[in-house]
């Protein structure tokens, strides 16, 4: 038996790039909207066919992010790229749909462990489910693809380990209000190969039919090692961020998403799909290195891909 058959390794893998919205979202300094459109014009180009690229967040909560509806009308459509926002309750939806026309997807999201929920959003997780079960279909009716993702579901930092139980029972309230893709996030890099794999092989099998996307943080530099683990059990779906920017805004040292280039790079070498011209996505993170004015923390940037010659 060859070694894909042993690991069901998919054939090919969708990305969604997370960085205009999770990445921008850490930053200290505002960027200016002309930089971030350019930034994602940059990263639409590169092969990548899902961008997140804003968040109907209130602007007094996440200030930069306040320009959303200007990069969203700013940014350039390309056919086969679609746009998602990140959409935190019914105002945000409301005012997500004004501007129907310039994206394609809605991402809403809630945190499996209570006091994260409560410390990033300021409700109960019982309180964003019932908001989430109401906003989700109106979505669904005004023709939007709709995502869901789950933060802390694999460790919170305030309550430690979190049964993948409630994880999937979440999961599956949010796919019977129409969610069609469930994210899984490690929002504060706490996970492990090993604990990665047990729950994508349960969570396969309790959400069969469902686009199962995986969310990995490199806080302690394990992101690509549960990459890995993921694509092990078939996930062929990730989120991931430009440059390795981004991180959870809410407890201390919650540092980066694993770095886009760096999980194009090693996927490519693996042998599978990705879509995504790997020099073109490092000349973007190069790009937002200087607009950023620091070094970046992605692997990919500093050595380069790989030159078999």
């Amino acid at each position: 038996m060859s070694p894909r058959t042993e690991s069901r390794l998919p054939d090919a893998v969708r990305i969604r790039e997370v960085g205009p919205r999770d990445g921008f979202q850490n930053e200290p300094e505002v960027i200016e909207t002309g930089d971030k459109i350019r930034l994602i014009d940059l990263l639409s180009s590169t092969g990548l066919n899902r961008i997140e690229v804003a968040s109907f967040v209130r602007p007094d909560v996440i200030p930069q992010l306040a320009d959303g509806e200007q990069v969203l009308r700013g940014i350039r459509r390309r056919e086969g790229v679609r746009f998602s926002v990140l959409i935190p309750n019914r105002r945000g939806l409301e005012r997500g749909l004004e501007l129907r026309e310039r994206f394609d997807e809605a991402s809403f999201f809630l945190s499996a462990s209570e006091t994260h929920n409560r410390k990033n959003v300021n409700r109960s997780v019982e309180q964003s489910l019932n908001d989430l079960e109401l906003s989700i279909p109106v979505a669904r009716q005004a023709g939007l693809g709709c995502t869901s993702v789950i933060a802390t579901s694999f460790g919170c930092p305030y309550e430690g380990r979190v049964d993948p139980e409630r994880v999937l029972s979440i999961a599956e309230r949010l796919v019977a209000a129409g969610s069609d893709e469930i994210g899984f996030g490690d929002t504060t890099g706490m996970a492990n190969p090993v604990q990665v794999g047990a729950f994508f092989r349960g969570a396969r099998d309790r959400l069969a039919g469902v686009e199962l996307t995986a969310h990995f943080h490199d806080t302690r530099g394990q992101g690509l090692a549960n990459v890995l683990a993921a694509l092990q059990q078939g996930v062929d779906s990730f989120e991931s961020s430009f440059g390795e920017l981004g991180g959870c805004p809410v407890p201390p040292g919650a540092t980066g998403n694993v770095a886009t280039e760096d999980v194009v790079s090693m996927i490519s070498e693996m042998g599978i799909e990705t879509g995504v011209e790997l020099p073109l996505l490092i000349e973007a993170s190069a790009a937002a290195q200087e607009v950023l004015g620091r070094r970046l923390g992605s692997h990919v940037l500093k050595a380069g891909p790989i030159d078999w010659r």
